[in-house]
């Protein structure tokens, strides 16, 4: 059986050797280096070719190389073949790390010091206590739940919503869009990490700002595509919002004259909250081709109905 590479080239080499030494009985093949298509089995990608069933007549499984699937059409892949999500424990880490200093930047009114460290300006603001900040989190999946675990021991206020109801110790819970209003109405950072679907498309937009405390924050560590960048613009100007850490965009790379770059208010990071790293999630994706090979459920496998 063969196993199909499509993703960073310097990363792939890492990947290679890693099934040259634990798993000699996948052959590692590198896009565009197809070889001999009917035996390649695995695909493990970012993106996936759009005439992926011709191109892979023998594809059994394709192993997304993302947390998400959202970079994917799943609409123009075979209905029948399993898209599978890789959770490697790498990503989790790294989300918790930027998610952490995130908060506590935000927290601790960094943005404006930093403003008023160009202006040589040495003023001291009053120091808020943490357990007197509420902190919620839209979305509610390991990541999600693994953010909130590194939160509490900060002493932060903890709430989460999502579109089903849950039950974390230390969180307070709101579900499903009627509970959304008194969810937002009571989080000073908002911290996205929701799964890009057609229900989540633009859910950050001016609608949803008014309705957070005047002079909240936003985080968005989930996807571009859920920000309506001009909103977020207006609620800054308004006060309504009083900062933003953004690790993604609409568009990425921003191009020069995007107003993100040179707003007071904004930090921008280039979508490097989480990297997918070879040694961590090698483990992971082995075990669930063994998963397969056995007829065993795969981790991560994605429910096309909803995008996740």
């Amino acid at each position: 059986m063969a196993l199909l590479y499509k993703a960073d080239p310097v990363r792939g080499l890492t990947w290679q050797a890693l099934f040259a030494e634990h798993a000699p009985d996948i052959e590692w093949r590198a896009w565009p280096d197809v070889g001999n298509p009917e035996e390649v089995e695995y695909l493990a990608a970012w993106t996936a070719p759009d005439d992926v069933a011709q191109l892979l007549p023998n594809l059994k499984v394709l192993f997304a190389l993302s947390a998400g699937v959202d970079q994917l059409d799943l609409s123009r892949l075979p209905p029948d073949l399993p898209v599978v999500r890789l959770l490697d424990p790498g990503i989790t880490r790294g989300m918790c790390e930027y998610a952490s200093w995130a908060v506590l930047s935000l927290h601790r009114d960094m943005l404006r010091y930093r403003q008023q460290q160009v202006a040589r300006c040495w003023q001291a603001h009053l120091l808020q206590p943490a357990a007197n900040r509420r902190v919620g989190v839209m979305g509610l999946g390991t990541q999600a739940q693994q953010i909130l675990a590194t939160l509490a021991p900060l002493g932060f206020a903890l709430s989460g919503w999502a579109r089903n109801a849950r039950h974390l110790p230390g969180v307070k819970c709101y579900a499903g869009e009627e509970q959304l209003p008194a969810f937002l109405g009571q989080c000073d950072i908002l911290l996205c990490v929701l799964p890009l679907t057609e229900q989540t498309q633009g859910i950050l937009d001016r609608q949803l700002f008014a309705q957070l405390p005047k002079g909240a924050a936003l985080i968005n560590m989930g996807r571009g595509g859920h920000l309506v960048e001009q909103d977020l613009l207006e609620a800054l100007q308004s006060g309504q919002l009083s900062g933003a850490v953004l690790d993604v965009l609409q568009e990425e790379p921003a191009p020069p004259s995007h107003p993100f770059w040179t707003h007071p208010q904004i930090v921008l990071t280039p979508h490097i909250a989480a990297m997918t790293q070879p040694q961590s999630a090698f483990g992971v994706l082995l075990e669930n081709i063994r998963r397969f090979e056995r007829g065993e459920p795969m981790v991560g496998e994605v429910d096309r109905t909803l995008g996740y």
